[in-house]
């Protein structure tokens, strides 16, 4: 079993995914994951499909360096529309989303439940080839790829709030703020 950089909170009501030594950029798998996680995982594997089929782009945050813009950065609000359609890390992400909803199943959770708690893409040691350059010289050609983790987790039910509860002791500073709002505090001397 791989090991995980985080445990669920409650094991019970979660499953977990991963991959390591991915073949994808880690700049672009990173974005993706980023535009997924706190999703419901039907909606997220709907995004990514959409993101295959050109419908809804996935917004480029932290790596945007020759990054285009579209039209699309619109509906996530992405700062300076800047957007992409990365295919490969979107397939990876696929795979595991398919994977984690069976791991979900044979916990016997509920795929419609879930959502991602925890995602985290990391750097990958770089795969070293070489490029032959003009006059003799030889020059690194590197893949950069990644590791990914996936935690989904049932949403817990919110509990409502009785209205018997005690009310709480005001502080200190919360009395100060009432004294000066209600009069400047000082009494005028005679």
């Amino acid at each position: 079993m791989p090991k995980y950089s985080r445990q669920a909170e409650n094991p019970t009501k979660a499953a977990q995914a991963g991959g390591t030594h991915l073949r994808t950029h880690y700049k672009k798998a990173r974005e993706v994951g980023a535009a997924i996680k706190g999703m419901d995982l039907p909606a997220a594997r709907r995004f990514l499909e959409d993101v295959l089929k050109r419908k809804q782009a996935v917004p480029f945050l932290r790596y945007t360096g020759g990054c285009g813009r579209h039209a699309q950065g619109k509906m996530r609000k992405t700062p300076g529309s800047k957007v992409g359609w990365p295919d490969k890390p979107v397939r990876f992400f696929l795979d595991l989303l398919k994977n984690v909803e069976a791991n979900a199943e044979s916990k016997g959770l509920e795929p419609e439940n879930l959502t991602i708690s925890h995602m985290q893409v990391n750097r990958a040691a770089k795969m070293r080839r070489r490029t032959y350059r003009a006059h003799g010289r030889i020059n690194a050609y590197m893949c950069n790829p990644c590791h990914i983790e996936l935690i989904v987790s049932e949403k817990n039910e919110d509990v409502a709030r009785p209205a018997d509860l005690p009310r709480r002791k005001a502080t200190r500073k919360e009395l100060a703020k009432r004294r000066v709002a209600s009069g400047g505090g000082v009494e005028a001397e005679a």
